[in-house]
């Protein structure tokens, strides 16, 4: 089964889906190996892994999807990957779905956020007029080679206009074809059910350590109605920490040594 069929597969599935991110091809085999069925890779994961920088489009087309190209050619489970804002406008986004393909990718976003853009849960967004992401989203629609090659409108709205245009946006992106929505950062459990409830489509919750959203179990998302969760920056943030903890000990340990002789 390709692996764009089996994402839509898991994301039609009564269960909610759960994606661990991950930050390159090693991490992607050993979220394999723990058994999760599919992983996604964010820009914010992959900025960091990649320059050590926080997420701030400072990574370009080319290098974002040759970096999916390795995790791909890594593991036989769905990537789920970022599209960012399609790197600019109409043809970046028809080029952009079209190397994610190549690449090997089974699904991405694209999000209405201005060019270069920020970590959804950062302040200072700014999101274009919907009008003009509608036309990026027809131009993703129209790339895709594979037609099961799930493509995910990401809104930003909520923090910059309030969860209503937000709605609205995600509505509309939803009439143009779009396989699955995610209003990004809503701030309550409340707005989260709203969202479930009033937009026609699977949606996608994020859950970020030290965001603006609850952080909740899969469990209770899955009954709020969200059809699948990602855990994007998790791992990142696990192994800066256990880096720091085995890079002081071995510090620790060199002075030990040098004191002897």
């Amino acid at each position: 089964m390709r692996p764009t069929t089996r994402l839509r597969q898991l994301v039609e599935a009564p269960e909610i889906l759960v994606l661990p991110g991950v930050q390159d091809a090693l991490t992607a085999r050993v979220a394999e190996r723990a058994g999760f069925e599919a992983i996604t890779c964010g820009g914010y994961a992959s900025t960091a892994a990649l320059l050590g920088e926080p997420d701030s489009s400072q990574l370009g087309l080319a290098e974002m999807a040759e970096h999916y190209a390795r995790i791909c050619d890594t593991i036989s489970i769905p990537v789920f990957a970022d599209g960012d804002t399609g790197f600019g406008n109409v043809t970046n986004v028809r080029r952009t779905v079209r190397a994610y393909e190549r690449a090997g990718v089974a699904g991405l976003f694209i999000e209405d956020q201005v060019f270069p853009k920020r970590c959804g849960h950062m302040p200072g967004k700014a999101v274009v007029p919907a009008e003009e992401m509608v036309a990026k989203l027809k131009a993703a629609l129209d790339a895709r080679v594979d037609g099961d090659l799930l493509i995910m409108a990401r809104t930003d709205a909520l923090a910059v206009n309030g969860l209503d245009d937000a709605m609205e946006r995600a509505c509309l992106y939803r009439e143009v074809g779009t396989d699955m929505i995610f209003v990004e950062a809503p701030r309550s459990e409340a707005d989260m059910r709203r969202i479930c409830t009033e937009i026609p489509a699977p949606s996608m919750a994020n859950n970020i350590e030290g965001g603006m959203t609850p952080l909740l179990p899969a469990a209770r998302l899955e009954e709020i109605g969200y059809a699948v969760v990602a855990f994007p920056v998790a791992l990142s943030y696990a192994v800066a920490a256990m880096a720091e903890r085995l890079y002081t000990a071995l510090r620790a340990c060199l002075r030990r040594v040098t004191a002897i002789f």
